[in-house]
Parts: C-alpha cells; structure tokens; sequence
C-alpha cells in the first residue's frame, strides 16, 4: 500500500495522528481496531480503557512499531505529525538519534535531518512527519524549513497557540499554530518564560516583510474585560481588598492577574468608573452594594 500525508491508499486511520477507530476483536493480549478494507490494527492490552468492547469507539495514535507494524496506543505522544516539540535524545546510534517521545517507542532524527549532531541527554526542538518515503514517523531538527511556507492570513487580536522556541536579545522567538514564526517583546512579558512552554498568544501585527508580532495578553476591549473579572474574582476572595495600585510592581500584578500594568490601570479605571469599586491609597476596595 502506498503512503498519501500518512494515510494508505485504501485505509481509513492515518500515521502519526489521533484516529477514532471501532472495536471488532477483544482478545487476551489487546483489542483489534477497524482500520478499513480489512485492515486490523491492534490495541495492546495495557493500553485498553477500562469496559471497552466490540462495537465501542476509541481514541487512538497510530504509529509503527520497532518491528515495523502499525499499532494502536491511547498513550500520548509529545507530538504528532505536523507538530513541533522539545524532545530529549536517549540514545545515538550509526542510524541518527533517538527521542523520548512520550510513548514506548522511542523517535528517529536521521543524520541528514540533524542541523548538528545530537548529543544524549540534551532536549532539541524538532519537527514530526510522515516520511513521504518510508511511510514511517520521523522527526527533524531542520526547523526553518516547515515553517513561513504559507502566507500568514491572521487579523489582529487573532487568538494563537504558541510554542516558546528561542530567546533572543528582543524577546521570544515563538513558533504560531505550528506554522509561522512569531516574536514576542521581552518588554511585553512579565514573568519569566522557558523554551518549550506553550502559551496562548494574540497577534499584534503582520509586518510587510511578513514578519509577525505576537502578544500574550488579548488587545483592547477583551483584555480590558477578561482583567476585570479577574480583579472582581480576586477582590471577592480576599474579603474585598487587595494592596495593589498603579505604584505596585509590574511582575505582582501580572502574577495576580496574568495581565500588563497597563492593562491593569484600564481595568481598575473602568471598575471605578462604574462605581464597582474605590481606590484607596493602599489599594483598591470593592464598594457596599
């Protein structure tokens, strides 16, 4: 059967992604799952959720066994096909470097596919495919060449999922819907962010050079918002006061409210405005009601 993005020819599962499959054996050693036209996939024993049955649907990644046979896992993996992760090297060998993926088995970086050679025991960022030759899931630290190779079609305030890439001198070099890079400004953030972490971001802007400015907080109205329903929360649980101010540290209101300090001056002006609360020297205060 010929491969086609991780899907056979005549199947109904594809390699390397999450596929929900029916039961159609339960045997001693594991279930085996419908794969379409025939093809029986197994679910090995350790892996079957408690009271599943012929007939149930389960969640399932597929991938290939070290014997080379497609096989079923409810384990998951730190990434599937078209993802990128942080991954740590177990073991090097004359074939190329071999990954802890999250699952027993363990994931190749070929040589040819390594920007230097990996060393055991250091966590690289990698990208996982299909080999459009092999069929078999593989990984490749060449990162630049899966990403920016589509045009960026994002409006601003865009909501994203990011993956902390890299730090530069500017900020942090993300990688946006695990498709484009994106930066987001060192003086935008305001706690500490680690390489690997996943982040909701926001899109500031698409520059002309297609370069793209992310941000960690939502623009205007929502982020004025969602901040205020954080401070109202915060204030209820602390019996109605809390000692910050627009003197107070940038990082103890972002560890408060996960928000900007200017962010948070809009949302307790808008409060104020409103008369939900008062401002006092040493704090705010929510209003008798």
């Amino acid at each position: 059967m010929a491969y086609l993005c991780g899907k056979t020819e005549y199947s109904m599962f594809e390699i390397g992604k999450y596929n929900t499959l029916k039961v159609v054996k339960d045997l001693d050693f594991g279930l085996y799952l419908d794969g379409g036209e025939g093809v029986e996939i197994l679910l090995p024993a350790r892996y079957v959720p408690r009271n599943t049955k012929p007939g149930d649907e389960v969640e399932v990644f597929i991938y290939h066994d070290n014997e080379g046979r497609v096989i079923a896992t409810t384990a998951r993996p730190l990434a599937i096909a078209g993802e990128f992760s942080f991954m740590e090297v177990r073991s090097v060998n004359q074939t190329g470097a071999f990954l802890n993926w999250g699952i027993m088995k363990e994931l190749l970086v070929p040589f040819r596919e390594q920007k230097a050679p990996m060393q055991e025991g250091r966590r690289y960022l990698v990208y996982v495919h299909v080999d459009h030759v092999t069929g078999r899931i593989v990984a490749s630290a060449r990162i630049d060449k899966y990403l920016d190779n589509v045009m960026p079609a994002y409006v601003h305030g865009q909501e994203v999922s990011l993956l902390v890439a890299d730090e530069t001198d500017m900020g942090y070099k993300v990688i946006i819907n695990n498709l484009h890079w994106g930066l987001v400004y060192r003086s935008e953030t305001f706690r500490s962010i680690e390489k690997g972490e996943r982040l909701k971001g926001y899109i500031k802007s698409v520059r002309e050079d297609e370069k793209i400015d992310v941000s960690l907080t939502p623009p205007g109205y929502r982020k004025v918002k969602g901040v205020t329903a954080s401070i109202l929360e915060s204030l209820k649980a602390h019996g109605g006061f809390l000692p910050v101010h627009d003197k107070s540290d940038p990082g103890e209101i972002y560890a408060l409210f996960g928000c900007s300090k200017k962010a948070f001056k809009q949302a307790v002006g808008a409060l104020y405005k409103d008369g939900v609360i008062t401002i006092e020297a040493s704090g705010i205060r929510l209003t008798a009601r």
